[in-house]
């Protein structure tokens, strides 16, 4: 009885501080993986993700950065994760479509090749006469596949 009011406690007490709630294991249970997968992961995510900050995702410049488009299997994978988060980004009103930060917040493991990232971007509000920030959480979907971490776009 006491774990599960701290456990409320502790959600509760995340809520209010504007957290976002932690990734919700899958019906089998996340699992553990071996330290060198996670590592690996863990690198590509970072390459990716703070290759993403600063960037205005309205320019052709954004689009054809080809850094970017090596974290996908495909051309037409790229192209499905892009415009999805372009429109994400718009939706949430950031100024000029540009992130001023993005932070990893969480990994859950699916399986040994199949993972979860909990993502928020930052950035200023886009809104006339309305000074502030906004900011967008997104879970993206990561495989190992031929050997390398792949954004996997897609509905989880």
């Amino acid at each position: 009885m006491r774990r599960a009011a701290a456990v409320l406690l502790a959600v509760f007490v995340s809520a209010c501080a504007g957290e976002p709630p932690p990734l919700a294991a899958p019906e089998r249970g996340a699992v553990a993986v071996a330290p060198d997968v996670a590592l690996a992961l863990r690198h590509r995510v970072e390459g990716f993700y703070l290759r993403l900050a600063h960037r205005r995702f309205d320019t052709i410049e954004t689009y054809n950065d080809f850094i970017m488009r090596d974290h996908f299997a495909s051309l037409d994978l790229f192209f499905d994760y892009y415009a999805d988060l372009a429109e994400d980004l718009a939706h949430a009103q950031f100024e000029r479509s540009r992130p001023t930060g993005v932070e990893v917040l969480e990994f859950l493991f699916e399986d040994a090749k199949t993972a979860q990232v909990l993502v928020r971007f930052r950035g200023n509000d886009g809104r006339p006469l309305r000074p502030g920030s906004v900011e967008l959480v997104r879970t993206d979907r990561w495989e190992w596949t031929e050997g390398t971490w792949w954004v996997r776009p897609g509905k989880l």
